[in-house]
């Protein structure tokens, strides 16, 4: 098998996998303050948090273009200070990966706190717990099924990124090459049996993950012994 398939399919996991890890460090902490905050601007915030699902990837990698320049402060301090990089490499796409799918993550998890009774946090307080043994030993056990389905769905979101992907890393062997911009490529070279070997692999990852998803909240549909 062509080493460079394999190196492309890698490099596609790595980028799913950084992404998730990342975001469920993350996404839990911002998932429980967006549930139970009663901050002013909280729905401003819950927007921010969703805009990748409405905004085209073009925008948002744009935006992350002209932060990467060295052209603006930050870009230009990161290059100045560490000498570093962002754009078209693979820690750029992996912070622009994180930023698209943050929606993905966050908000099951809110959903999942949500849908917890206000008792159960109170009984924990009532105990003596602090907030945060609650969070770690009451509330997480507790929305299991929303983790799965978190992080399945921000996994399969990373696997199949395109848009901001080509935008943000290009298309660099290697580096930023992964499995959907290899598919363009393949197509556009008229190599459409390792276009689809591409696209069959993508394809079966993300239905194994949804399956698993539909299969876990039917286990745990409150409905069902009603």
């Amino acid at each position: 098998m062509d080493p460079t398939f394999i190196e492309t399919l890698l490099l596609t996991g790595k980028l799913a996998v950084f992404t998730t890890v990342i975001l469920i460090i993350l996404g839990l902490p911002l998932a429980y303050w967006l549930a139970y905050s009663k901050f002013r601007f909280k729905p401003f915030v819950e927007a921010l948090v969703s805009m990748p699902m409405v905004l085209p990837p073009s925008v948002i990698g744009y935006y992350m273009l002209v932060v990467y320049s060295p052209r603006n402060w930050f870009g230009a301090w990161l290059g100045e200070t560490f000498n570093l990089r962002l754009a078209f490499t693979f820690e750029g796409v992996l912070i622009a990966s994180v930023i698209f799918s943050l929606p993905f993550m966050v908000q099951p998890l809110q959903n999942g706190l949500r849908s917890l009774p206000d008792s159960l946090r109170e009984a924990s307080y009532t105990l003596g717990k602090s907030k945060m043994t609650t969070f770690f030993r009451v509330l997480i056990p507790n929305i299991k099924p929303s983790i799965i389905t978190a992080v399945a769905l921000t996994f399969a979101h990373s696997i199949g990124e395109f848009g901001i992907v080509l935008m943000v890393g290009g298309n660099m062997p290697g580096e930023t090459r992964v499995a959907s911009i290899a598919i363009y490529d393949e197509v556009q070279s008229l190599n459409f049996s390792t276009a689809n070997q591409y696209a069959f692999i993508l394809f079966a990852v993300s239905l194994i993950l949804l399956t698993t998803i539909y299969s876990v909240n039917k286990k745990h549909d409150p409905w069902k012994t009603i």
